[in-house]
């Protein structure tokens, strides 16, 4: 069964929603105020990487499906369903989050729904906020109660977003307990294909689907955090971590996912969503329960300065040293360089007098844009041109399937560090290299 559907933000997460709702056969209505970012959309084109969607996007807009516009007016006319997908950033100064546009969204949506509607609210918020924003809704909305706001989390890995829409591993929907509606209902038709395919579906207060995003996000941080502590007890104790994080990855209590070590984790959620748990908790007076995160955050900042202090190790001194920095986004399969651990630790190496020279598959103009003063390559090879060390930063595919005579000709002094822990070291021993994982011998 179609559904009109609204998405408000056409971003990553916004974006990939209303394409996959199309997909599903709904008929979609993407909003946005960024005239740019709509063109690009309505050419078919992604504004950022991610694998999949550029076809999906094309597929949808070609049947018919899927459009884009920047008005409101013409959003409320059209929809029966709307997903507010908009960004909550860090605030700056603080660790909370900036819940400013979605705020926007409600003022400026609400008053124009003059018939029965569900909102869904699909962006990473503190907890709390839905029940506002239902208020909110209710009183500006001419139908009243018959404005519904109801939460739905995303649960989007980069580079799987995709995938992850449209064959996700559960459903959540938060609805109003003191305000029986039409909500669940709604969400059933829309996700119906998927359902079909026996997608657990979880139907929660509020505030529990809320806290049910934070808290994965915050288990994730935690797990990876964890396994880098491990790493650096591994470093003073002659151990390998990653034969470790398989022999304990075996125990299904643990499993061996996100038990990679290497200079940790970035992107515009994960560090970001455990600051605003934190600034949330401590609203709500449990500051206490989240304590931990702070050292959780620590740990991965910390993990940036120890990568700069292993190159400083192999090279001696950092001035004048030829640094070859393969990889700047945060993950592979995405062009997304937030909070990158990568780049972060290519800026700290050139303040410290090194010359970086960067390669990324696809993140090179977002690099650029944040960081215009390291040297960027046009390839790997061009990249290591020259270079005293090589770093591997982000364990994108062609990084990880490099060999040592790929490089032999090229560098002027063999030495590689493996910021990934994704290298077989004894290839590259073995190929003449003095190769440096993290927490591994």
């Amino acid at each position: 069964m179609s559904t009109r559907i609204v998405v408000i933000g056409t971003g990553y997460l916004g974006a990939t929603h209303a394409a996959c709702m199309a997909d599903l056969g709904h008929d979609v209505l993407g909003v946005d105020v960024d005239p740019s970012k709509l063109a690009k959309l309505e050419a078919g084109e992604v504004p950022f990487w991610e694998p999949g969607l550029p076809e999906v996007l094309t597929r949808n807009i070609e049947a018919g499906r899927l459009r884009f516009t920047a008005s409101y007016a013409e959003a409320a006319a059209f929809g029966d369903v709307f997903f507010l997908a908009v960004g909550t950033p860090q605030r700056k100064g603080e660790f909370a989050a900036d819940v400013t546009y979605v705020d926007s969204v409600i003022e400026n949506l609400a008053p124009l729904v003059d018939r029965p509607a569900v909102i869904f609210g699909k962006s990473t918020v503190p907890v709390g906020t839905a029940a506002r924003l239902g208020a909110r809704a209710r009183e500006l909305s001419p139908v009243g109660e018959q404005l519904e706001v109801a939460w739905n989390p995303e649960f989007l890995r980069e580079g799987h977003a995709v995938q992850d829409t449209l064959h996700p591993d559960r459903l959540v929907l938060g609805v109003d307990r003191d305000r029986p509606g039409r909500a669940e209902e709604v969400a059933r038709e829309v996700y119906a294909t998927l359902l079909g395919e026996g997608i657990p579906f979880l139907v929660t207060d509020l505030a529990t689907a809320e806290l049910v995003k934070t808290s994965a996000n915050a288990f994730l941080a935690t797990k990876i955090s964890f396994i880098n502590a491990i790493s650096e007890v591994c470093e003073a104790a002659g151990a390998d971590v990653t034969v470790l994080a398989d022999a304990i990855g075996h125990d299904d209590r643990i499993g061996r996912k996100f038990l990679n070590a290497g200079i940790g984790f970035g992107g515009g959620c994960l560090p970001k969503d455990i600051r605003a748990f934190m600034a949330r908790a401590g609203e709500l007076g449990a500051d206490q329960a989240l304590t931990f995160l702070r050292e959780v955050d620590a740990i991965n900042m910390r993990r940036r300065t120890a990568m700069v202090d292993v190159v400083r190790e192999q090279v001696g001194s950092l001035l004048g040293t030829r640094v070859a920095v393969l990889g700047c986004a945060f993950k592979p399969d995405s062009d997304d360089v937030r909070d990158s651990p990568a780049l972060n630790v290519a800026g700290q190496l050139q303040l410290q007098g090194a010359g970086v020279s960067v390669y990324d598959p696809k993140a090179m103009d977002n690099s650029r844009a944040l960081f215009p003063t390291l040297g960027y390559a046009a390839s790997t090879l061009d990249a290591c041109r020259g270079a005293d060390v090589v770093l591997v930063l982000t364990e994108w595919r062609e990084f990880r399937d490099l060999v040592p005579a790929d490089l032999d000709g090229v560098v002027r002094e063999k030495r590689i560090v493996d910021g990934r822990n994704c290298l077989d070291p004894e290839v590259w021993r073995s190929g003449g290299w003095a190769y440096r994982g993290l927490g591994r011998p």
